[in-house]
């Protein structure tokens, strides 16, 4: 009855005013803001986080409440458009709801990739039917709870617990897909969505390069590919798992870098910077790579190694080409650093991968800009 349930809950929340649903979603940035104990644990428990990553995900929904809470009643409201005939016909544009929306959301940040994408659409008008991982529905039945008591009415957002089954029920099912997840499964939810003709949003993983130009401070270069490389453990979809840096400045930066990497500490605490990897067979997954990378001739300068779920962040150099570690995704704590003789170089090789999501560039800001310029990549950072 998930379905049906969620199409007549839509029919009545499509018709409350935007003023009262922005009520509704100031309240419950209210909630995520008074209840964070509860959540930060949940999270922590399913994932495996630092607190301070559990943290970033409990600011980030309550932030994105706020802002679209504001923002829904002028972004929902009529618009006037010239006409076919000006001056003599005019037009107005509504924005309608799609109806029900399907989200499924990945493990890797359970609250944000779920609930902060749920935002927008249900202030929109739409009812959502969640499909959360397996391993982290507390978190999605916790913030459903919190949108409840803040008043959403029932129905107009639905768990739907299960694994590739309730995803592939939510495809066929829903109004318009939003996914967050592998490349090979978006493949394929992509290709349903376009035979039932409805829209479809993903975001799908990548293998970020970060690019050290011969300007920048190799010092502070290093302190900040830190947390662009281990933030979340590395399970992180725009984390940097690629450096290429000039040889001009590599042997200082790769010297600030590891021991930047060393000094950071494993753990569930707010003093702590780095949590385990989500399951043991992630675990495995990471290991093989770096351990198959090395037996071709990649050389470990840290890390490598790990203690029950908690994998060492972990540098690499030498990696070859073929490796699969060189081109595909970890999805771990850890990056490799490839030296380069010219900037062109390094764009070339950052180029040379079939992601495309994020890059970061570091050096002077005119610079960097022109190099940014010729990176294929949605987004790029400048020195952060």
């Amino acid at each position: 009855m998930t379905f049906p349930a969620a199409r007549h809950a839509q029919s009545q929340w499509s018709a409350t005013p935007v003023a009262d649903r922005k009520a509704i979603m100031l309240a419950f940035h209210d909630l995520v803001l008074e209840r964070q104990v509860e959540l930060l644990d949940i999270v922590q428990e399913e994932t495996g986080k630092s607190r301070a990553d559990a943290f970033n995900e409990v600011i980030d929904v309550a932030i994105t409440a706020r802002h679209y809470a504001y923002r829904a009643p002028r972004l929902l409201s009529p618009q006037r458009a010239k006409g076919a005939l000006p001056l003599l016909t005019s037009t107005h544009v509504e924005r309608a709801p799609k109806g029900v929306v399907g989200l499924i959301a990945p493990w890797n940040y359970p609250l944000s990739l779920a609930i902060s994408d749920a935002i927008p659409a249900l202030l929109a008008g739409n009812a959502v039917v969640l499909k959360p991982d397996e391993k982290t529905t507390g978190t999605a039945r916790l913030a459903a709870a919190l949108l409840a008591e803040a008043g959403l009415p029932t129905d107009v957002l639905q768990i739907l617990e299960g694994g590739a089954d309730a995803g592939q029920r939510v495809v066929a099912e829903c109004d318009y897909l939003m996914f967050t997840g592998s490349t090979a499964v978006g493949r394929k939810l992509a290709a349903q969505a376009g035979e039932r003709l409805i829209g479809f949003s993903a975001e799908l993983g990548g293998k970020n390069p970060l690019i050290v130009l011969p300007s920048a401070d190799p010092a502070q270069a290093a302190r900040g590919a830190v947390g662009a490389c281990f933030s979340n453990t590395g399970q992180l979809c725009i984390s940097v798992e690629r450096i290429f840096v000039h040889e001009s400045v590599a042997d200082e930066f790769t010297a600030e870098f590891v021991a930047a990497t060393e000094a950071l500490r494993l753990g569930q605490a707010w003093t702590d910077d780095v949590g385990r990897l989500i399951s043991q067979e992630h675990l495995g997954r990471v290991s093989e790579m770096v351990t198959t990378a090395v037996s071709q001739g990649a050389r470990v300068l840290t890390g490598g190694t790990h203690e029950g779920l908690y994998y060492a962040p972990t540098v690499l150099v030498d990696v070859p080409h073929h490796a699969d570690l060189y081109t595909r995704e970890v999805f771990g704590p850890v990056v490799y650093i490839e030296r380069v003789a010219t900037i062109d170089e390094a764009v070339t090789r950052a180029n040379e991968t079939n992601y495309g999501l994020n890059a970061s560039v570091w050096g002077a800001v005119r610079q960097a800009r022109e190099v940014a310029s010729h990176l294929e990549a949605g987004t790029v950072n400048i020195n952060e």
